[in-house]
């Protein structure tokens, strides 16, 4: 990634379970179908999608679980579903690849970050395959382990 594209990039929000749940081979970038008062929505940072996954049906992918509260200053005429399902935006190459990796291979799609980019609403997926129960009790334990060092070393000084 450039340093030009990284201006350009406002996080949304982040799914920091994701890390510690599942190890993260791969990460793509997929566009989001999104109706007028989600995108004022998220802008306001109201989104949860650290429970969301992707789903791949029919050809398409499509984020569920993620839930976007509305405004309540929504208009009337619209019946805004804060948990609807959202069509992801890919290549049929991707998709395909991606269908590939599931199916085959065991991967899982857990969407890790959202953020705006140049305007549109991007979501990061990750290909990643689950941890687990004495890998996750390792990364608590490198974290714990991190941190302590970094307590000895601002003492050392």
């Amino acid at each position: 990634m450039s340093n030009n594209e990284n201006i350009s990039r406002k996080t949304i929000a982040k799914n920091k379970r994701a890390r510690f749940e599942f190890h993260i081979e791969e990460r793509i970038e997929a566009g989001l179908v999104l109706e007028g008062w989600e995108v004022k929505s998220l802008r306001e940072g109201r989104v949860q999608f650290a429970d969301s996954y992707v789903l791949l049906k029919d050809n398409e992918a499509y984020l569920f679980g993620c839930r976007i509260d509305p405004l309540p200053t929504t208009a009337g005429y619209t019946n805004p579903d804060p948990t609807r399902t959202r069509k992801l935006l890919l290549n049929r190459r991707e998709i395909d690849r991606l269908i590939g990796l599931v199916d085959r291979k065991g991967f899982t799609l857990i969407p890790t970050f959202m953020y705006f980019s140049r305007g549109k609403v991007k979501v990061e997926i990750g290909i990643a395959k689950g941890k687990q129960q004495r890998d996750k009790r390792k990364t608590v334990k490198d974290r714990d382990w991190k941190r302590q060092q970094e307590r000895i070393m601002k003492r050392g000084r």
